[in-house]
């Protein structure tokens, strides 16, 4: 199984007069077009994502509706679980009652999915320091059981380098 931890894109700054629930602030324009471009990076490396779980807050559903319509992935499942205040413990139920032979995307938010991919890795989601950046990707492989500690990492994308594969194809 392959996961993939998608940070959300550029979204509008911290405004509690224009969003008084931070969960409502969408992308910014300029964030959504970088992002499009990027994800046209993911359709040449991220083959066959069989389904994508999104936190529900506004930023992250936009980031999904990008991969779906730029990248040809699945439709986003909207998880409260992987939402920013979640533990990233509760992302691992999520991943453990997929299908061991298909792959999964969750878009998200950091510092969570950094702790997720930590946990997922080494068991600990302090282990590991990880920059996660607006746009980036990292792709995880589970040889078997998704389990915490049982993950290995095939690839991290920085959101600049998925656009210029982009621009490579």
């Amino acid at each position: 199984m392959d996961v993939y931890l998608v940070r959300h894109a550029i979204a509008e700054t911290r405004d509690p007069n224009r969003w008084p629930d931070d969960a409502e602030r969408p992308l910014t324009r300029d964030g959504a077009e970088r992002f499009r471009r990027a994800a046209g990076g993911l359709r040449r490396v991220a083959l066959g994502v069989d389904d994508v779980l999104s936190s529900p807050y506004v930023r992250a559903r936009q980031t999904a509706e990008i991969l779906r319509d730029a990248a040809g992935w699945p439709s986003a499942v909207l998880s409260e679980r992987l939402e920013a205040t979640r533990s990233p413990a509760e992302a691992v139920s999520l991943l453990t009652r997929q299908d061991r032979g298909l792959s999964v995307a969750l878009v998200g938010h950091e510092p969570f999915l950094s702790s997720l991919a930590s946990l997922l890795l080494a068991g600990d989601e302090d282990a590991i320091g990880l920059e996660l950046k607006k746009g980036g990707v990292i792709c995880l492989g589970f040889p078997a059981d998704c389990e915490p500690g049982h993950a290995v990492l095939r690839w991290h994308a920085t959101p600049k380098l998925l656009r210029r594969l982009a621009r490579a194809g």
